[in-house]
């Protein structure tokens, strides 16, 4: 497998989405239309991501914008930033980074919207931790909360008030909080992770992942940090989760891991039940939360915790029973997702290291393209997958996994910023 196929294989997949006329119905369905990750928003990503490195036209991704906005997109309460405008939010400003006087009012509408949902979301959360009570999943988490609310901030108005308000939140989370005379960390919920009550989690969970758990929080910590934003507290809370991370690995037969939450049992005895192997994704597992570290130790300055993060995350890419835990093609808990994954993390990593991620990639290509299958061939069984056409676990966002493989440089459109990943 080379880079060269993966790149045929994210064109010919572009191609067959290359208008909203051509693909399913269920990518423009009323039903995910304001989605990010399986609706038009993200599929223009695709468009956007490959017209900005000058392999494609801009009327495509014109296009599915277009097919997007065609009705209001949901604001306020009923949003998050993979649903309705801050989901729109994310996919206009990774456009108009490269054309600006295209998009340049409709995004100050989307900012400002951005913007007030963030503060509304931040009073919420700050009366929550006043009254004392444990928080929602959807208050801090990436794809639901106040997270992902940061990583469109960031990008947007790195140094601004409201980015600097959401640092300031996410540093108070890590304060821990007593609840049923219990010490508990303050991210830990009441819930399961469904963020619905679960007889198999009595008295909640700390969950772990970058997609709904503290991961996420500490890749947002430490990219603010790597680009100067720091709030009161910003390297001690940084410090709080990865002594927590670190308190809760596992050792595997091939390296490091981390289990995807904690139960309350668990944190009474102090060990993590034993599992079966799971798969080192973005979203949970070893994946994501190797590129959370690592780039919590490149804020910090910490070559130690840089060096262990991306030797975690070189072990869990050839552990064959992590890696046969990993049972679709998707970025979201997918080989795409660990390419995307593996690309960015050896761009920060030293000469060698990089060398080590870098030749881990062709195998997890041969998964995603068989040797020997004809591009077209391939994109066209990625389609018809149950995932379907859409970004994050489906084969617009396998493209744009494949298209990293592609190239040593980073994406050019930013796509992955609502990833946290960079």
């Amino acid at each position: 497998m080379t880079d060269h196929t993966a790149a045929a294989v994210a064109a010919a997949i572009a191609d067959r989405l290359a208008h909203p006329d051509q693909v399913p119905m269920a990518a423009t369905s009323d039903a995910n239309r304001q989605h990010l990750a399986y609706g038009p928003t993200g599929i223009a990503l695709l468009h956007i991501e490959r017209a900005a490195a000058g392999l494609a036209p801009w009327q495509r991704a014109h296009d599915w914008l277009a097919a997007a906005t065609r009705q209001p997109f949901t604001s306020g309460p009923d949003s998050h930033p993979f649903y309705g405008a801050p989901a729109l939010a994310h996919a206009v400003a990774c456009a108009a980074d490269h054309l600006p006087d295209s998009y340049r009012g409709g995004l100050a509408l989307l900012n400002q919207q951005v913007t007030a949902d963030a503060r509304r979301r931040l009073d919420a959360a700050h009366r929550r931790i006043d009254a004392g009570q444990l928080p929602a999943l959807a208050e801090f988490d990436a794809i639901r909360g106040l997270a992902g609310y940061g990583a469109y901030l960031l990008r947007r108005d790195p140094a601004g008030p409201v980015t600097r308000a959401v640092l300031d939140y996410c540093v108070r989370l890590t304060n821990p909080v007593t609840h049923d005379g219990e010490r508990l960390p303050g991210w830990w919920v009441p819930t399961g992770p469904s963020g619905r009550s679960d007889d198999r989690f009595p008295g909640g969970h700390a969950n772990h992942g970058m997609a709904h758990g503290v991961g996420g929080v500490l890749a947002l910590l430490a990219l603010a940090a790597r680009l100067g934003t720091t709030v009161t507290g910003h390297h001690q809370a940084m410090r709080t989760i990865l002594a927590w991370l670190e308190r809760w690995k596992v050792a595997t037969g091939r390296g490091t891991a981390w289990p995807y939450w904690i139960t309350r049992e668990e944190l009474r005895t102090g060990r993590p039940a034993a599992s079966a192997p799971r798969r080192p994704s973005w979203c949970y597992g070893t994946a994501g939360l190797a590129r959370a570290q690592q780039l919590a130790a490149l804020a910090l300055g910490d070559s130690g915790l840089q060096a262990d993060a991306e030797t975690a995350l070189l072990d869990a890419l050839s552990d064959h029973a992590q890696l046969r835990a990993t049972a679709d093609s998707g970025l979201c808990h997918g080989f795409a997702g660990l390419v995307h994954i593996a690309a960015r993390v050896a761009a920060d990593a030293d000469r060698a290291t990089a060398e080590q991620l870098r030749a881990a990639i062709p195998a997890l290509l041969t998964v995603l393209v068989p040797p020997g299958a004809a591009p077209d061939e391939t994109a066209a069984l990625l389609l018809k997958d149950a995932a379907g056409a859409g970004f994050l676990d489906g084969a617009a966002g396998t493209a744009l996994g494949l298209l990293t493989a592609d190239s040593t440089e980073p994406p050019r459109a930013a796509w992955d910023a609502c990833l946290l990943t960079a």
